[in-house]
């Protein structure tokens, strides 16, 4: 990380650090869910990356909305979509509001297969028919997995994750890497994050789940990789904030919403 030229510090900021459900969950009165730790509180998983004057967001969620505003309605250059669950694209159509302020469409990035089920799913944004109403105004670029890609100069190494059955994408930048929503990182991606310093990756909870890894499951691989730091995301109800620090070691503690981190982008050639 030596060449400066090649190199720009950022900040990550996580928007969401809770599971597909959120926390509090509906319908549920356990201890965490009625927690008055705000660390507790964890909207559906979500970054931003900035890096000097970008900033690019990861996911829309279902509480986008509400995560753009408590961030400060930050600028936002692009969105870079990891899969096609709900609660990865749910506020897909509150980029409304980013088409409103800057009167541009936004560019999207993502993995064909996502491309393709975002545009079935929100299929009014993609039609010529006329309308009353606004829609998302976006400019789809699909994600080659074995290249690179660079947005307004800085560069992402896109990561082929496993969830479950299903491929999803995790990406790294510099020092940083987001392996959300995911039961294993094979060996290719493995061997992309050789040098990360800073990491996100999943971890759901203390019991095993089919598509998730366990707090055991994501220290063992951070530890595999040689990350420096490492934060658990996409966290269940299940364990209070304050609990799960002690199930950890020092260097991998649980991601909160609102938790900002210092990394270092890469810049393109």
């Amino acid at each position: 990380m030596s060449n400066r030229t090649k190199y720009q510090p950022g900040i990550v900021e996580v928007l969401g650090s809770g599971t597909s459900t959120g926390v509090p969950t509906m319908g549920c009165s356990c201890p965490r869910c009625r927690s008055n730790d705000p660390r507790d509180r964890r909207t559906r998983v979500s970054i931003t990356i900035t890096a000097g004057d970008t900033r690019v967001l990861v996911d829309t969620t279902p509480d986008l909305r509400l995560q753009y505003l408590r961030s400060g309605q930050p600028d936002i250059d692009a969105v870079i979509y990891t899969h096609h669950h709900f609660d990865h694209i749910g506020g897909f159509d509150d980029l409304r509001g980013l088409n409103f302020k800057s009167r541009a469409p936004v560019p999207i990035y993502g993995m064909r297969e996502t491309l393709e089920e975002i545009e079935r799913f929100f299929s009014y944004a993609f039609t010529s028919r006329g309308s009353l109403s606004s829609a998302p105004k976006v400019v789809l670029n699909e994600i080659n997995l074995e290249t690179p890609f660079r947005i307004m100069g800085i560069e992402y190494t896109p990561l082929l994750l496993e969830h479950g059955s299903m491929d999803v994408m995790g990406i790294r930048t510099g020092s940083f890497a987001y392996c959300t929503d995911c039961s294993a990182i094979p060996a290719a991606a493995r061997n992309s994050l050789g040098g990360v310093t800073d990491l996100i990756i999943d971890g759901l909870r203390s019991r095993e789940h089919p598509m998730h890894m366990t707090f055991e499951e994501a220290t063992r691989t951070a530890s595999e990789i040689g990350a420096e730091r490492t934060w658990l995301t996409h966290i269940a109800h299940e364990t209070s904030h304050a609990i799960g620090l002690g199930l950890t070691p020092e260097n991998v503690k649980m991601a909160y919403d609102g938790l900002k981190i210092p990394v270092m982008t890469k810049r393109g050639k």
